[in-house]
């Protein structure tokens, strides 16, 4: 398994003022945890149950809230806001982000 990925504070800070406020319901997941985890996976491939659950929640969780996301128009803006910091993996997820 690839190395795990994880947002530093910096980039986090770029990244919450564009996520959607939380709604009516349940406690979202921790949104810094499921981008990381959105992340490691567009960059290390592979199938989304597939995934390190330990580290980044259950992948039925971080699926639809990346499915959402793009949906959306959010998950485009997040990835922009991501790829400079960090450019080894910003070919691969520039892809990802707008398909």
């Amino acid at each position: 398994m690839k190395q795990l990925f994880w947002l530093n504070d910096e980039t986090w800070e770029k990244v919450e003022p564009l996520l959607p406020s939380g709604g009516r319901g349940a406690p979202r997941a921790d949104d810094r945890r499921i981008i990381s985890g959105i992340l490691h996976m567009l960059h290390a491939g592979g199938r989304w149950r597939d995934w390190p659950a330990n580290h980044y929640g259950p992948y039925a969780t971080v699926c639809n809230r990346y499915a959402r996301w793009r949906k959306q128009g959010i998950w485009p803006r997040i990835h922009d806001a991501v790829a400079p910091a960090i450019p080894t993996r910003a070919p691969k997820l520039a892809e990802s982000a707008r398909h």
